[in-house]
């Protein structure tokens, strides 16, 4: 019976050791690292089998540039082109976002107030021409098209200027700005 349970515990703790080396065997020699990734992000990872370290930087590269190589009417009457090469340096802050740091309420404030304005130069322009039909002021001799056309655009600026200052006012997005 003795030889029995020293056979049986000698191949129990026997089995259970290969199995352990079989464990240690299959196990990834480095570590597992999750690497914050964005769109402007760098870092540089050094590991091995006692660890790992990581230099990171949020906003690299800190400065962007822009190149464009446009080609421009140039010459006598613009008939010529001329090759032009615009570079243009500028800087992403950390808490900007992609639409450009604006919180979309904002957002939703300047398009109602931009409908407002493109809404408010219609009426004025025809209550311009309206002024200028029941006037006569087109029928002036020489200036008369002239005053016509200012009138008209003085009435388009004002009723733009009304236009979008009346819908930011009864915005709801635009009143937590005020």
């Amino acid at each position: 019976m003795k030889k029995f349970i020293g056979y049986s515990l000698g191949t129990l703790i026997g089995i259970s050791h290969i199995g352990m080396i079989g464990m240690i065997a299959r196990r990834e020699s480095l570590p597992k690292i999750n690497l914050p990734i964005g769109e402007y992000t760098s870092y540089h990872v050094q590991a091995n089998k006692e660890g790992y370290s990581i230099q990171y930087r949020a906003h690299d590269p800190r400065v962007l540039v822009k190149s464009e190589h446009v080609d421009r009417p140039a010459g006598f009457l613009g008939l010529g082109k001329k090759k032009v090469e615009i570079h243009e340096q500028y800087y992403i802050a950390p808490s900007e976002s992609k639409s450009g740091g604006l919180d979309p309420k904002t957002i939703a404030c300047i398009k109602k107030k931009g409908g407002g304005e493109g809404t408010g130069k219609m009426v004025g322009g025809a209550l311009g021409t309206a002024a200028v039909t029941n006037t006569g002021l087109a029928s002036v001799p020489i200036v008369g098209w002239v005053l016509a056309g200012a009138v008209t655009m003085m009435g388009m600026d004002q009723g733009a200027e009304i236009g979008g200052q009346m819908a930011e006012d009864f915005s709801k997005e635009c009143e937590e700005d005020k």
